[in-house]
C-alpha cells in the first residue's frame, strides 16, 4: 500500500523532486534510479535511491526535527543495540522546491511483519524483548525526552476525545473502562530510561521470521519503559505475550501502563487515519480489539 497524503499540512513530494534534491546535494548519486517505496509511515515518505540507499522526506514540518536527531543519536545508539538500525549517510537542506530538511540512509533489508502471519512468534517475542532490554540498559547522558515517555495521564484528554469520535465504530463504553483502568496503574517511579517508544509493525523489519532491524527513531529518548511494551498488543499474538513479558520481567503496573499506552495510540490513530492510511487504521482496530479482550478477561 502506497500511503498518499495523510495530513492537511503535508508537503508535496514526487520522484522528480527527489531527483532534483539528490542531484543538487549529492551529485555523486545523481545518476542512480529513484523509486517511491510503498509505506504506511505517517511521518516520512520513503524513496529508494539505487540498490542500497533510501531518501527520507518528512511529510510535514512537525517531523523535520527527526533529521538532526537521527544524525546526532543513531551513530551512538547503534553499537549498543542487538540488531541493525538506520545508518544516516547525509542530510539535505531546505530548498525552494522542498522547504524541509531531508536525509539519505543506508538501505536495510527485511519485511514488515503482518499481524496473524508471524512464522516464528515465540522467537520473535524474545527478539523484541532483547531489543527493549538493550535499549533500557543504554547509559548515554543528555538523552532527549521520548515523544511518548511521559505519564499516561497526559493523554487523557485526547484519548477521551478519540473515544467520543469513535462512537458507532467501537464499543466506546468498554474502551472507556479499559482506559480508566490503565490510568489507575501506579506511575513509573524509577529514573527515565532509553526507549524507542514507537515499536509499531511498520518500524520492524523481519528476516526469516526473526527481528532483523528496527527503524524510525524519531520518537526515541528517555522516559517510562512502559512505552516499549506496545508491541505486545500491536503485533504479538495473545498466546505469546507472556513470553515477551517474562523475558523483560515486567511488573503489573508497568504492564498496565503499556497496555493503556497501546490503547491510547490506537484510539487516537483510528479516527485520524481511517480514510488516509488503511494499514495504520487496520492495526489500530486490531489493538483496540486485543486490549479490550485483555481487559474483559482481567475483569
Amino acid at each position: 500500500m502506497r500511503a498518499g497524503r495523510m495530513h492537511a499540512d503535508e508537503v508535496e513530494h514526487d520522484v522528480p523532486l527527489v531527483r532534483r534534491l539528490v542531484a543538487t546535494r549529492f551529485p555523486q548519486w545523481a545518476d542512480l534510479p529513484v523509486e517511491p517505496f510503498d509505506s504506511s509511515g505517517t511521518d516520512n515518505a520513503i524513496y529508494r535511491l539505487g540498490d542500497d540507499m533510501a531518501v527520507r522526506l518528512p511529510r510535514r514540518a512537525g517531523s523535520a526535527a527527526q533529521v538532526e536527531k537521527d544524525l546526532r543519536w543513531l551513530p551512538r545508539l547503534a553499537p549498543l543495540l542487538p540488531v541493525p538500525v538506520p545508518v544516516p549517510l547525509g542530510a539535505g537542506r531546505p530548498t525552494e522546491d522542498y522547504p524541509l530538511p531531508w536525509s539519505v540512509y543506508r538501505w536495510l533489508d527485511g519485511e514488515n511483519p503482518s499481524v496473524g502471519r508471524l512464522t516464528e512468534p515465540v522467537p520473535l517475542a524474545r527478539d523484541l524483548a532483547a531489543f527493549v532490554a538493550a535499549f533500557r540498559r543504554i547509559d548515554l547522558p543528555d538523552g532527549p525526552p521520548a515523544y511518548r515517555g511521559g505519564p499516561l495521564a497526559t493523554l487523557d484528554a485526547p484519548t477521551r476525545i478519540a473515544i467520543d469520535d469513535l462512537r458507532g465504530m467501537i464499543d466506546t463504553d468498554a474502551a472507556t473502562s479499559a482506559w480508566e483502568a490503565a490510568l489507575e496503574a501506579p506511575g513509573w517511579a524509577g529514573p527515565p530510561v532509553w526507549i524507542h517508544s514507537d515499536l509499531m509493525p511498520g518500524n520492524l523489519l523481519l528476516v526469516r521470521g526473526r527481528l532483523g532491524a528496527v527503524i524510525d527513531f524519531g520518537t526515541a529518548g528517555v522516559g517510562d519503559p512502559a512505552c516499549d511494551l506496545i508491541v505486545a498488543w500491536n503485533l504479538l499474538p495473545a498466546g505469546v505475550r507472556d513470553d515477551f513479558r517474562e523475558a523483560l520481567r515486567v511488573d503489573d503496573a508497568t504492564w498496565a501502563r503499556g497496555r493503556g499506552r497501546a490503547l491510547s495510540i490506537a484510539l487516537i490513530a483510528l479516527p485520524y487515519y481511517r480514510d488516509t492510511n488503511p494499514v495504520f487504521a487496520a492495526n489500530a482496530r486490531h489493538v483496540i480489539h486485543e486490549v479490550l479482550a485483555d481487559h474483559e478477561n482481567a475483569g
